[in-house]
């Protein structure tokens, strides 16, 4: 019987992972909705140790602080998903329920237990933190890198399944062949992810690591960046493949722009332009994008 359970619910995340675009809320408004409410379990927190496949090394103390104070007052309303390990549980997803938990001073937390596989934890853990998160611009590449691998994606594939734009997922990976230290300083926010992108465009590595000291002491721009990398002749490039779609008309190169800055489809037609995104966390991130704040 547990066995048929198991294999059901794996049936129930292949679907959701297949499904164009994938959204992490589905998933997880999926494994509570199946969960019956004695399976909702207390488990103590020191019994609990992070998902090995979790993206995130760096969490906002901050941003960590403020959950902690609304769980202080209103406690943990939704469980996080647990698999029993060993010694103890592995979080599947909530690590930062858990964290902010630990910070509020509490010592336990409402769970459903689940025997995922590893492949399984790595998918849920990447997409949580994809679509939930606001990941650095290395672990976000990372992150696509780990789902095309898992999964068996092309980047054409992955980006429909994401809800992203094909070119936003190649810049991203194109940041992972970026020398270590350049990684270390994008996550560290000594240089944006404009910068990197432009970095990842240059065969040199010298230069890449040049020109990453230049940004950083001179407080050059992504602009002042390009500009300064514009000679073909002194700075070579990786190869590039360009995609060119059959159809072609006025406002292509405009949709392609928005594209890349935007990191989703987009479409101009009709005197219309179409900007697509998988939920609400998704479309926030558009709105800091372009600088737009929500008023209720």
């Amino acid at each position: 019987m547990e066995t048929n359970k198991r294999r059901a619910l794996g049936r129930g995340l292949e679907e959701l992972f297949y499904n164009e675009p994938i959204d992490y809320n589905k998933v997880e408004e999926k494994i509570i909705t199946e969960s019956k409410q004695e399976e909702i379990i207390m488990v103590k927190l020191d019994e609990l140790r992070s998902n090995p496949y979790q993206p995130r090394k760096v969490f906002d103390e901050n941003s960590l602080q403020e959950l902690a104070s609304s769980i202080k007052e209103h406690g943990v309303f939704q469980p996080i998903i647990i698999k029993k390990s060993i010694k103890g549980y592995e979080i599947i997803a909530g690590e930062r329920r858990v964290k902010a938990s630990k910070i509020a001073g509490l010592e336990e937390i409402p769970a459903i237990v689940r025997d995922f596989s590893d492949t399984q934890m790595m998918e849920i853990a990447l997409l949580e933190n994809l679509q939930r998160e606001n990941l650095n611009a290395i672990e976000e590449a990372t992150a696509y890198q780990k789902l095309l691998e898992t999964l068996s994606l092309t980047q054409e594939e992955l980006a429909k399944r994401l809800g992203k734009s094909r070119s936003h997922i190649t810049n991203m990976l194109g940041l992972l062949s970026l020398p270590a230290e350049i990684q270390k300083d994008v996550s560290d926010k000594k240089i944006s992810m404009g910068h990197a992108r432009v970095l990842s465009k240059l065969e040199n590595q010298d230069q890449q690591k040049e020109l990453t000291e230049k940004v950083i002491s001179d407080g050059l721009s992504v602009r002042q960046l390009e500009d300064l990398t514009q000679s073909k002749e002194k700075f070579a490039r990786t190869h590039e493949i360009k995609h060119y779609r059959q159809e072609n008309h006025e406002y292509q190169y405009i949709e392609e722009e928005l594209c890349e800055r935007l990191g989703t489809k987009v479409k101009i037609k009709n005197n219309k332009i179409e900007i697509s995104f998988v939920n609400g966390n998704d479309l926030n991130r558009l709105l800091e994008i372009m600088n737009l704040e929500t008023r209720r």
